[in-house]
């Protein structure tokens, strides 16, 4: 099976999640993810990056490597200093 490329990872994503702005960044392996989403509200990071595992389901452990997310609520993103992509470092 080939490696999948952001926009596969952004497809899955948005398959599970109705989200106001999605934005996918990687090499194949490891992705990098600016994720805005109504349901964020109220719920803590933590529970943030779960509903996004939830949403890949197994293509979390078969397809993606490693997945790095900035997940904010409409609001947040809205106030966010830097709309920019995610930047690895």
């Amino acid at each position: 099976m080939s490696e999948p490329t952001p926009n596969d990872v952004q497809r899955f994503i948005a398959q599970g999640l109705n989200c106001e702005h999605l934005e996918v960044q990687g090499d194949g392996r490891h992705f990098f993810a600016t994720i805005v989403c109504a349901d964020f509200e109220g719920a803590s990071r933590i529970k943030r990056h779960q509903m996004v595992y939830q949403a890949l389901g197994d293509k979390m452990r078969a397809e993606i490597h490693a997945l790095s997310m900035k997940t904010l609520t409409p609001a947040e993103w809205a106030v966010s200093p830097d709309k920019a992509p995610l930047q690895h470092h």
